[in-house]
């Protein structure tokens, strides 16, 4: 049992921090496209919408052209093209900063429009919810945006975070903190009421 447990650990580990060195890297590739392109085509078409599908491609470009410079010693193979990603959209940070205001317009339009039924109530809340929210993501720093929305909409821990973005895990915990702390005083009067919050 324990050797088939080390064995499995050892071929997960080839998976997430693959040589990358050696003779064919297309096959390394096709597996690596197969495993984490969709996941981050949702995590970027979050981000960016229509532009997604461009900079999934880019991204792998980009990570064959550096392929030399990774080193599994110092991360992942998944938050490395995380980074890679996250690189690429501080090109088109306008973008999300129009998407999420625009967001931010739709919701508040929404919330003035009537609706038959005891659901306006409830469709108001959220539109006020989302207007709140999309502002919010859109009046952050760049850096702490990118830390948020990777924990978030990818899925990566803090220790990932790190990596994509090669900061130390602390600064990334310190970011999450004063992010949630700043979305915390964008929330609606009901939520803190709800979770408590003063």
């Amino acid at each position: 049992m324990t050797q088939h447990t080390t064995a499995g650990a050892r071929a997960s580990d080839a998976d997430d921090r693959p040589d990358l060195s050696g003779p064919g890297p297309g096959l390394v590739f096709g597996r690596l496209f197969d495993r984490h392109a969709r996941p981050l085509h949702r995590y970027l078409a979050r981000r960016v919408g229509d532009l997604a599908d461009d900079l999934v491609g880019e991204t792998f470009l980009v990570a064959y052209q550096t392929r030399a410079g990774y080193d599994p010693e110092r991360g992942t193979a998944r938050s490395w093209l995380y980074g890679i990603a996250t690189n690429l959209l501080r090109r088109h940070v306008r973008q999300e900063v129009r998407g999420l205001a625009a967001a931010a317009r739709a919701a508040g339009s929404a919330a003035g429009q009537e609706d038959h039924g005891g659901r306006v109530a409830d469709r108001v809340d959220a539109a006020a919810r989302a207007r709140l929210l999309a502002g919010a993501l859109a009046g952050l720093d760049p850096g702490d945006r990118d830390v948020l929305l990777l924990t978030s909409w990818a899925g990566l821990d803090s220790n990932e975070v790190a990596e994509a973005l090669g900061i130390p895990v602390g600064t990334v915990r310190s970011r999450l903190h004063r992010v949630r702390r700043r979305l915390r005083a964008h929330a609606p009067e009901t939520d803190r009421t709800r979770t408590g919050d003063e």
